[in-house]
C-alpha cells in the first residue's frame, strides 16, 4: 500500500438536519473551531428532515473562516452534473478555495424514483458517474474557448459555455464501496471515500488494492488518489477493540490505518458535542505526533 501523504486530514461527518434550524450550522462552526480540516454533510435532497445540503453548505462557508467543506456524498442523480460543476466552483470561489467535489450514485433508489429520477441499474450508475466527471471537469476547463459538446449515454450537452473555474485545483473525491467504482475512481478521481462501517477492515484493504492497481493500469500514482474513510467508534475507559476503548486505542487504531493502510483523511462520523471535542483534543494531535 501507499506510504501515508504528508497532509493528514481530520474531519467531521454531521447529519444535516433542520430541527432545530441551526443545530447541523453549529456543529460545523465548532468543528473549525475544534481544529478539524473539514466539514462534511450527507446528500439526501428526498429527506424532509435534512436541510438541502448545497444551502447548508453555503450557510456554514458564510460563517466559518478557515475549515474546508464538502459533501459527504452529493446525490448524483438529483445533481445534474453541468449545474453541479457550476455550483461547487461558485462556493469554491466564494469561499476563497475550501470546497472539495465528492460524488456518489444514490444508494437509496426507492427515494430517488419518488422524486421523479428513473431507476439506474448498478453498471447504468457507475456509467453515469464517468460521465458526470468529464462533464464536471470540462465545465471548470475555460481555457478552453470552444463551446462544449458531450453526447453521453446519460447526460448531453450541446454548445454549453464553460466556467466558472474553482479558486483552487478542486478535487474530485467519489465515495464507493464496490470494486467496479473503485476502479473508476482510480481512472477518473482524485479521492476515494468508504466508510468502515459499511466495508469493514478488510473491506478497506480489499478497495485500497482494487484502487491501486486499476490506478497503475491507467499510468496513475495511486498516491495521487486522496483515501478518505468515514470512522465511528466509542470511548469508553476499558479497551474493548477497534475505535472501542480510551483514547490511546483510537490513536493507535489510526495511527496503523494510516501506517499500513495509506489512509490520509479520517472522517468522524458523530453528531455528539463532546466526542467531536474528546476526539479533537486526545486523538488528532497524538496522531499527527505518531507519523511526524
Amino acid at each position: 500500500m501507499t506510504d501515508p501523504r504528508p497532509d493528514l486530514r481530520f474531519g467531521t461527518f454531521i447529519t444535516p438536519l433542520n430541527d432545530p434550524p441551526e443545530f447541523a450550522v453549529d456543529l460545523a462552526v465548532r468543528s473549525e473551531e475544534l481544529g478539524f480540516d473539514l466539514v462534511t454533510f450527507q446528500d439526501h435532497p428526498y429527506q424532509p428532515r435534512f436541510h438541502d445540503t448545497w444551502t447548508l453548505l453555503t450557510w456554514v462557508a458564510a460563517r466559518t473562516e478557515r475549515v474546508r467543506l464538502s459533501a459527504n456524498v452529493h446525490n448524483l442523480p438529483l445533481r445534474p452534473p453541468a449545474v453541479l460543476a457550476r455550483a461547487a466552483a461558485s462556493l469554491d470561489l466564494l469561499a476563497g478555495g475550501r470546497f472539495e467535489l465528492a460524488l456518489g450514485t444514490g444508494g437509496f433508489w426507492d427515494a430517488l424514483v419518488a422524486m421523479g429520477v428513473e431507476r439506474r441499474t448498478p453498471g447504468e450508475s457507475v456509467e453515469a458517474l464517468s460521465e458526470a466527471i468529464d462533464v464536471i471537469r470540462a465545465i471548470w476547463t475555460t481555457g478552453d474557448r470552444a463551446p462544449l459538446k458531450v453526447l453521453g449515454r446519460h447526460y448531453r450537452l450541446d454548445g454549453a459555455k464553460r466556467g466558472p473555474a474553482p479558486a483552487h485545483p478542486m478535487s474530485i473525491w467519489v465515495g464507493a464501496q464496490q470494486p467496479r467504482m473503485q476502479r473508476l475512481i482510480a481512472r477518473k478521481a482524485d479521492g476515494w471515500i468508504s466508510s468502515l462501517g459499511y466495508l469493514g477492515l478488510d473491506g478497506l484493504r480489499a478497495g485500497n488494492a482494487v484502487v491501486d492497481a486499476a490506478a497503475r493500469e491507467a499510468g496513475r500514482d495511486p498516491r495521487d488518489i486522496r483515501r478518505i474513510v468515514n470512522i465511528g467508534g466509542r470511548f469508553t475507559q476499558a479497551d474493548a477493540g477497534f475505535l472501542d476503548g480510551p483514547p490511546a486505542r483510537w490513536v493507535a487504531d489510526l495511527t496503523a490505518l494510516a501506517v499500513e493502510d495509506g489512509i490520509d483523511t479520517f472522517i468522524l462520523a458523530t453528531d455528539d458535542p463532546d466526542t467531536m471535542a474528546r476526539f479533537a483534543a486526545e486523538v488528532m494531535p497524538a496522531v499527527r505526533d505518531h507519523l511526524a
